[in-house]
């Protein structure tokens, strides 16, 4: 059966970029703990936390949306999570902000129907979106809150960059693609967020980010994280990662 030309014509962009990813993930999820920390090593973490635009430890929840017309001013940067239920996009908030209790964890994927905002330090906001792909909500619910979410980007536009969440456990769902596929076409910034990362051995997880580089067309310069939010996991691996690049995205 022939190769699927979609994704043969962006094989080789994603090999560059995969390599990269697997050796990031190698190195800081799986490495083994080093020697006590140094003065100058606690200085030199100290100065990278310094030169951070944001202070992670003083997000904070700002409000909730269930309509457009509830929307906050677009005076500071925008950062907007986007993914399926599930996904762990409320876990990853919570290991931003280092507070398991900034964000609630539901239990019941779909449930979560509005947008949730949370101020990070006045320097940004953070914006929640519902997730997609299941709901346990009725379906004229399920309607409207996926109306939302078409009627948030239609009517935002100060958004700055968006995450988009993907499982590394599954393949991409066709809203994942869609999701993608409409960032790519709106000329919207984003980077690609794998999550529960902690679920799989390393072996694993480069199997599953070379699938994900053959079936996702992701832009060129697209910024990619593989991560573990997981509060059995201290290392909360490329979380730190994650925490500079949106720093740095904040100061530009």
């Amino acid at each position: 059966m022939p190769e699927d030309p979609f994704c043969f014509a962006i094989k080789v962009v994603h090999v560059k970029i995969l390599r990269r990813i697997i050796v990031g993930f190698r190195l800081n999820f799986f490495s083994k703990p080093t020697k006590k920390p140094t003065k100058t090593d606690k200085l030199n973490t100290l100065n990278r936390v310094i030169y951070m635009a944001i202070n992670y430890g003083k997000i904070k929840y700002l409000k909730t949306c269930a309509s457009t017309k509830d929307l906050p001013g677009e005076d500071l940067p925008e950062i907007v999570l986007a993914g399926r239920s599930n996904v762990g996009k409320s876990s990853l908030v919570n290991a931003l902000g280092s507070n398991k209790k900034l964000a609630r964890v539901s239990q019941t994927p779909g449930k979560t129907q509005q947008i949730i905002y949370f101020d990070m330090d006045g320097q940004a906001i953070l914006a929640d979106l519902p997730g997609y792909g299941f709901s346990k909500a009725s379906k004229d619910k399920s309607r409207g809150f996926s109306e939302l979410c078409d009627n948030y980007f239609r009517v935002r536009k100060g958004i700055d960059l968006v995450l988009l969440l993907i499982d590394i456990r599954h393949e991409p769902s066709n809203d994942d693609i869609g999701m993608l596929n409409f960032l790519n076409s709106a000329g919207l910034p984003y980077f690609l967020v794998f999550t529960k990362c902690d679920k799989l051995s390393a072996q694993q997880v480069r199997k599953q980010l070379q699938m994900m580089s053959n079936c996702l067309d992701f832009a060129e310069d697209a910024r990619i994280f593989a991560v573990s939010s997981s509060e059995t996991n201290p290392q909360k691996s490329g979380i730190n990662d994650l925490k500079q690049a949106l720093s740095d995205e904040v100061c530009k």
